[in-house]
């Protein structure tokens, strides 16, 4: 559903750390989703997802939220003065639009379809910006 909070990372400089110290608090259980060259790991049985990985430079948590056309998506936002990424593709999973809204503040769109594949953007998967 468009708008909706679907999932939300958070970065970390010790990944190892930052699992450990939620998954103590608040009882998350989080599992490896193997991406090559990222330690990636995604919470099991959360709504919305969330994932803690390891980044040599964390800003804060980024939300995911959904959308029905991501391709109008990132020129709506483009249009209102933020900025937006061209689209990434999830393999089999769906697409992301990393974003800024005209505050300065980070966020992603996010538009689910198992058909996506990195080689219909020339992006690579799971890339940051």
């Amino acid at each position: 559903m468009t708008g909706e909070l679907v999932h939300f990372e958070i970065p970390a400089k010790n990944g190892d750390r930052a699992r450990k110290f939620y998954a103590s608090l608040l009882g998350w259980k989080l599992k490896d989703a193997q991406v090559p060259g990222l330690d990636y790991f995604m919470s099991e049985g959360m709504k919305p997802g969330a994932a803690v990985y390891t980044s040599p430079d964390p800003k804060g948590a980024i939300i995911y939220f959904d959308v029905d056309d991501i391709d109008k998506s990132i020129r709506e936002a483009r249009a209102l003065g933020g900025t937006a990424d061209d689209k990434q593709a999830v393999p089999a999973q769906g697409w992301f639009s990393a974003c800024t809204d005209t505050e300065g503040n980070k966020f992603s769109l996010w538009q689910a379809d198992t058909s996506a594949m990195p080689e219909q953007t020339g992006a690579a998967a799971g890339a940051r910006t």
